[in-house]
């Protein structure tokens, strides 16, 4: 089993990464691989919403590692999102890469388990989980929770890595995401399958 990382931080080693590098550890001793990506600091096309994905499976930008992550992520078994707070929010380059990510290739992250975590110096990280979890949600992948919300607080890596707690808070979310992804997999074992999918139907509000 694997779990993607993806650090939405432009700094490549910054304080989120340093919560990821937490989770990945934790992961680890419970015998999940894991996979840590960085979407770094180039320019993140935004969505147009042309459709284009819907008839090629993939996203009609190609000059970025939106396509190439969906491909991981069709092989992966879980997800991690990792984002930076900026004005209570995660960074745009993320959203971008997120709302492209997930309206090209959400299909292929159904039943998945998934988590966000927020790195902040000081406040807005709560606001920033609401958000991202909703790319989750939306997708059909379930929420892996932790024993406080997923946030690490400091201005640099060194400040993180006072934060006890919030490491401690890692650590656990790697411990919980290890126990649901080996649920999911003793329960495909006993013959359990997934939910099964009915057509959707589509209600716009006009009237």
């Amino acid at each position: 089993m694997k779990v993607l990382l993806l650090n939405g931080s432009p700094h490549k080693e910054g304080c989120t990464n340093r919560a990821l590098l937490e989770v990945a550890g934790s992961l680890k001793a419970e015998g999940i691989d894991t996979e840590l990506v960085h979407l770094g600091n180039k320019a993140i096309h935004g969505c147009i919403a042309c459709g284009t994905c819907r008839e090629k499976g993939a996203c009609v930008f190609e000059d970025d590692p939106v396509n190439e992550f969906i491909e991981k992520m069709k092989q992966a078994d879980g997800l991690i999102v990792g984002s930076p707070v900026y004005y209570a929010s995660a960074n745009g380059a993320l959203f971008s890469f997120l709302d492209r990510l997930f309206y090209a290739g959400g299909s292929n992250f159904a039943h998945k388990p998934g988590a966000a975590i927020a790195s902040a110096r000081r406040a807005g990280t709560t606001a920033t989980l609401d958000a991202l979890n909703k790319y989750f949600t939306i997708a059909q992948m379930p929420l892996v929770s932790s024993s406080y919300w997923n946030m690490v607080h400091g201005r640099t890596p060194q400040d993180v890595e006072q934060d006890l707690e919030g490491l401690y808070t890692m650590r656990t979310l790697g411990k919980n995401m290890a126990w649901l992804l080996k649920c999911i997999e003793a329960g495909k074992a006993a013959g359990i399958s997934l939910p099964e999918k009915e057509e959707k139907v589509w209600t716009n509000f006009i009237r």
